[in-house]
């Protein structure tokens, strides 16, 4: 019998070997599951050290309703899927990957302004239909000169703003929590969220989704965003608030939007976004190469071969849980 019960809550992979292999170094046994609601998840951890999970609610009252809980560590960058006040007041640590997709979420942001600002989607739609004509597609501006705004500058917008600046491309962000120095070393300029809206050609969002980030994108900024400018969005669909970007694409506020994400997902048939030629829509693929996926399956499990080795993981996401948990640093 193994020393250790680790729940997958819910997963989406053919495989589940690299966790397996990862967790086997603490003697841990890996239980899969499917779970969509609160009562099964709480039936199937009942005894669980630990919880893998990708995107089932990790709710207050799963988190109290298992005694022996002691970690749960998220696939990804976001932990929206856990109550983390829930979890630091029970004792419970919770791990993320930060680090995992840099290249390949900075690449897909590029590539979706790439495609937006060059009109690849729909020139290649309307050549299909049967119309050779590339004035379909005015007005296409060269890029040199042209203003990117990065809503966020973590990790992977500093990323994609080294990529933009060698098209020639200024780059503004907002972020209230990086200091002046990081972007000045960047040659990135800090403005405030609305000032980058109106500056920018291209809106790209990288916050991650919090109360304070949820519809931060709505009416007031599109009516401030030039005709001619694009939004994209990589991070979380409801950063954006949804109604009012079909609202402002509607009344050609913008000129369109390309989105890795949505607020509901998989996105619902009747969106009115499915039917927009300006709008590029992918099926939350960003984060995704054979090598980020690989990664990302080591680094989650071994959160919780850490913590149950008894060391803080290395991607502990609340920190304050320290004051609770007492384990080495690594």
């Amino acid at each position: 019998m193994s020393k250790f019960k680790v729940v997958i809550t819910d997963y989406e992979f053919s495989t589940l070997a690299p966790e397996e292999e990862v967790l086997a170094t603490v003697d841990a046994e890996l239980i899969r599951t499917q779970c969509k609601t609160d009562k099964e998840i709480i039936e199937a951890a009942k005894e669980a050290d630990a919880l893998l999970n990708q995107y089932a609610t990790i709710s207050r009252n799963v988190i109290e309703k298992l005694p022996n809980l002691k970690v749960i560590s998220r696939y990804g960058v976001g932990v929206n899927t856990i109550d983390i006040d829930a979890a630091t007041e029970n004792g419970v640590m919770v791990g993320n990957v930060t680090d995992y997709c840099m290249d390949e979420v900075s690449d897909h942001a590029f590539a979706l302004i790439m495609a937006c600002a060059r009109k690849v989607v729909q020139l290649n739609n309307e050549v299909k239909a049967g119309k050779w004509d590339f004035k379909v597609s005015a007005p296409i501006y060269r890029l040199p000169g042209r203003v990117l705004g990065l809503v966020g500058l973590g990790r992977i917008p500093q990323t994609l703003a080294k990529k933009a600046q060698a098209f020639g491309i200024k780059v503004v962000a907002y972020d209230p929590f990086v200091p002046v120095e990081v972007a000045k070393d960047l040659n990135v300029e800090l403005v405030q969220l609305n000032e980058l809206c109106e500056r920018s050609d291209f809106v790209s969002v990288h916050a991650p989704l919090v109360e304070a980030t949820r519809g931060m994108i709505s009416d007031e900024q599109f009516k401030l965003m030039k005709k001619e400018a694009f939004i994209i969005n990589t991070a979380r669909g409801p950063v954006i608030d949804e109604k009012a970007l079909i609202r402002a694409l509607e009344a050609g506020e913008i000129a369109g939007a390309g989105l890795d994400v949505t607020e509901v997902e998989p996105i619902q048939e009747d969106n009115p976004l499915l039917e927009m030629d300006n709008v590029i829509i992918n099926p939350h693929a960003a984060w995704y190469s054979e090598e980020a996926q690989l990664e990302l399956k080591r680094k989650t499990a071994q959160n919780i071969a850490d913590a149950l080795g008894g060391y803080y993981p290395t991607y502990l996401f609340n920190k304050e849980v320290k004051e609770k948990v007492s384990l080495k640093e690594k």
